[in-house]
């Protein structure tokens, strides 16, 4: 038996960063689902009115209705809920007008057949997984990537695209997934015209299948560059109580037809999507004063993005968000919403990750102060002639009136070089620095002064007045180094330290000379770069390193204590020995993977009345500690046996006795037993250790534990005590647990490994405690090993 000793975290060290990660992962999830818990009882609450206001029932009336719809179609609450509100009517009848009641009870659904029959199970529970999805839906874009991300595994669908009817009889795109920025915006609107699938599902409420590619191509105007990219497509409407408004688009690589259980899945689809679509939000109108119509008109002849925004404010006067009054065709893709338009709505409400980042935190700066301010430059990747590019962008906020304008600005290539650079110089810790000899004068880089802890205000330090920088100790090489290099050009890469508010800093400077056509130097080049962390790691690991070898000599020399301790409280018979009857092999085999040596142990003595002890026991821990108290346990056993204990009393006072020693937290298990010769009875208790193995007749059995718990666990235990007839010719195996238990093999293999193997017919006789313990034991054992075989002569022996 072995046993590790756990550290607890010191108060305080520094923070376990893994674990925090996992807490903070926890908060999100938590975060996350109960976001999704607020919302999915929004919808269950709307669509819960809409059944009262439809029959003028209670609130509980109406969710047991949803419910009882729910159950009868093979829904989830949520599906249905989805369902009633899409199927609502769009707008109340008019004076005098008439309108045809809706029948709340009587589910719409398009998932109840296919073909016949009820869909399947797999197809309903996609569905709710969908009806799930549905409520972190905010925009139509979402609900055309929530559908990809449903239905591309599921049927292969490679793209979504969702149109909405326009006044005029043509289509807008309102919402895609799959496809690219360029084809979105030649498709984004589409005219009034004939042989369009989409305009065909939409004025006769029913979908259209495309799935033969050359007669579609016949018959209707197919989308795509070239249109066979996408070889079968399905156009489905969203049918609700009033005329169709929305048609949802299915295009798949794939070719061949859509199978029944396919479409059945789609209109599915397309009845929870009318529920989330109508329960989307509609964007609040757009202010049409006339200084905004002359921002937007400004806006749309200048080729930069920008918008101009205005404060949306609490009740406290505090701004909770801004309203975009006015913005550029460009904003949309900068802000991660490629082919939506944010003029007219929340900047929130548009980019809610917006919140608390930087471009929030400027507008708010630049709101309270009137001060523009300029942020941090980021990349953003544009396709330009259908190649993916990165940009880099500078957003810039500007007040204007009681307005915001921000704009962003695209550097040019030499920009972006230099902003390179300075991320390189800020991730590798070093700075530039260059000397001009005959001018005698210095420039550096700004992270050049911020390395050598120098303001930039006061200039760079001339070349031969660097090691006055350095401590003490360090002036005499780098004198040395700069003389060599400005006398006779010698590059050189010197370390050294200086003294900062921060503590000690371990710099390196790097520098190489630039000679005249006569081999003067007349320039140098170089970098300073910062060493401390990588010094400080060294110092660490030499440091480790030299307390490992102190340790490993410590715990050497307390192996060889503890060996030799253990050999001389364990005395190792050459042969069996004979107790009571019984023909006793004992074998003991310390651990060969660890420096320390084990509390594994065992007796085997005859007692004064002629019965026989046998013990086995363990001992938790290695070293020093756990030979002490092995030997404790093992001489306090056997005296307590010797003079009348029971096995029962003996264990019990054996507990209270590791309670109570010096080390308060040792433990310990063992067996104890008892032969008497006369009626050849065994009788035997246990303190949390494996049971005793019989071999009768060829049959190899383990013995019924009686209870009995690990010494040192509890200051009340409770023992018991077993008796077992051996008979002449049985076998009995004690042991400790390193014969039986090899990680990451569990102990219940080793058990019936053990078992089998003395069980095993041998051909040359009974099988020997030797080659048991070779065919058990790995090459080599993490655990010591300690093993009574005990033998009950035969009849013919005796």
């Amino acid at each position: 038996m072995t046993s590790e000793p756990v550290t607890p975290p010191d108060p305080g060290g520094p923070p376990d960063l893994a674990e925090l990660a996992r807490i903070v992962a926890r908060q999100r999830a938590e975060l996350d689902r109960l976001r999704d818990q607020a919302a999915t009882s929004a919808v269950v609450e709307r669509a819960k009115g809409a059944v009262m206001a439809l029959t003028g029932c209670s609130a509980d009336a109406a969710g047991e209705r949803l419910l009882q719809r729910a159950k009868a179609a093979r829904h989830t609450l949520l599906e249905e809920c989805w369902i009633t509100l899409g199927s609502l009517a769009p707008t109340p009848p008019g004076p005098g007008e008439a309108t045809e009641p809706v029948d709340t009870d009587a589910p719409v659904s398009g998932t109840d057949l296919l073909e016949g029959s009820a869909a399947p199970d797999d197809v309903a529970a996609a569905l709710a997984r969908l009806g799930q999805a549905l409520v972190r839906v905010a925009t139509p874009h979402d609900l055309a990537r929530c559908l990809l991300e449903h239905l591309g595994p599921d049927m292969a669908a490679d793209a979504i695209m969702i149109y909405a009817r326009r006044p005029d009889g043509g289509l807008a795109l309102i919402g895609h997934a799959g496809i690219g920025d360029r084809l979105a915006s030649q498709w984004g609107r589409v005219p009034p015209l004939s042989g369009v699938a989409a305009l065909e599902a939409l004025r006769a409420g029913e979908p259209r299948w495309l799935e033969d590619l050359p007669s579609d191509a016949r018959r209707y105007l197919l989308i795509g560059e070239p249109p066979e990219r996408w070889r079968s497509r399905a156009w489905l409407p969203v049918v609700t109580a009033g005329p169709a408004e929305v048609c949802i688009g299915v295009l798949r690589r794939r070719a061949g037809a859509f199978t029944s259980r396919d479409r059945a899945h789609l209109r599915g689809v397309t009845d929870l999507c009318a529920g989330r679509l109508r329960a989307l939000d509609t964007p609040a109108e757009r202010s049409t004063d006339t200084a905004t119509v002359a921002v937007q008109a400004l806006f749309d002849a200048l080729p930069v993005s920008a918008m101009l925004l205005t404060p949306v404010r609490a009740a406290s006067g505090e701004p909770e968000d801004f309203r975009v009054e006015a913005a550029t065709a460009q904003v949309g893709d900068l802000l991660g919403r490629t082919g939506e338009e944010p003029a007219g709505r929340r900047l929130l409400e548009f980019r809610p990750a917006l919140a608390g980042g930087p471009l929030w935190r400027d507008c708010l700066h630049v709101l309270a102060t009137g001060e523009p301010r300029e942020g941090e430059p980021f990349a953003h990747e544009e396709t330009v002639a259908d190649v993916a590019e990165l940009f880099t962008y500078t957003t810039r906020v500007a007040p204007l009136g009681d307005a915001l304008v921000v704009s962003w600005i695209r550097h040019g290539s030499s920009d972006r070089q230099e902003q390179r650079l300075a991320e390189l110089q800020r991730l590798g810790n070093l700075g530039w620095a260059n000397w001009n000899l005959v001018t005698r004068e210095g420039s550096w880089s700004t992270q050049a002064f911020t390395l050598l802890g120098r303001d930039a205000a006061d200039g760079p330090v001339r070349l031969t007045e660097m090691p006055e920088l350095a401590l003490p100790e360090d002036t005499p090489a780098l004198t040395r180094a700069v003389g060599e290099l400005v006398q006779a050009g010698r590059a050189f890469d010197v370390p050294f330290r200086i003294r900062t508010t921060g503590g000690i800093r371990h710099l390196r400077l790097v520098a190489e000379a630039v000679a005249d056509s006569y081999g003067t130097p007349v320039e140098v080049h170089g970098f300073v770069q910062d060493m401390t962390a990588r010094r400080r790691a060294e110092l660490a690991l030499v440091e480790s390193e030299r307390a490992i070898l102190t340790q490993h000599d410590v715990l050497q020399a307390e192996r060889t204590l503890a060996s030799r301790l253990q050999h001389a409280l364990l005395p190792m018979a050459n042969r069996p020995v004979h107790l009571a009857g019984l023909r006793v092999e004992v074998a003991y085999l310390p651990a060969q993977s660890d420096v320390h040596v084990g509390g594994d142990w065992f007796s085997a003595i005859e007692l004064p009345d002629g019965d026989a002890l046998l013990v086995v026991g363990d001992v938790a821990g290695h070293g020093v500690d756990a030979v002490a108290t092995m030997a404790q346990l093992r001489f306090t056993a056997k005296g307590m046996v010797i003079t009348g204990s029971s096995l029962t009393g003996a264990l019990a006072r054996l507990n209270t006795l590791l309670l109570h020693s010096r080390d308060s937290h040792a433990t310990a298990t063992m067996v104890l037993a008892r032969y008497d010769p006369r009626r050849r009875r065994l009788v035997w208790a246990q303190a949390g250790h494996p049971p005793p193995l019989l071999l009768r007749d060829g049959e190899a059995r383990y013995l019924d534990r009686p209870r009995g718990m690990l010494l040192g666990a509890t200051a009340t235990p409770v023992f018991e005590e077993a008796e077992c007839r051996l008979a002449p010719g049985d076998r009995l195996i004690l042991y400790t647990d390193g014969l039986v238990e090899h990680p990451p093999e569990s102990i219940d293999l080793g058990l019936e490994r053990l078992a089998e193997a003395v069980a095993a017919p041998h051909t040359d006789g009974p099988v020997s405690l030797g080659s048991l313990l070779a065919r058990m034991l790995p090459d080599e054992r993490r655990d010591d090993v300690c093993v009574v075989d005990v033998r009950v002569p035969g009849i013919m022996e005796t």
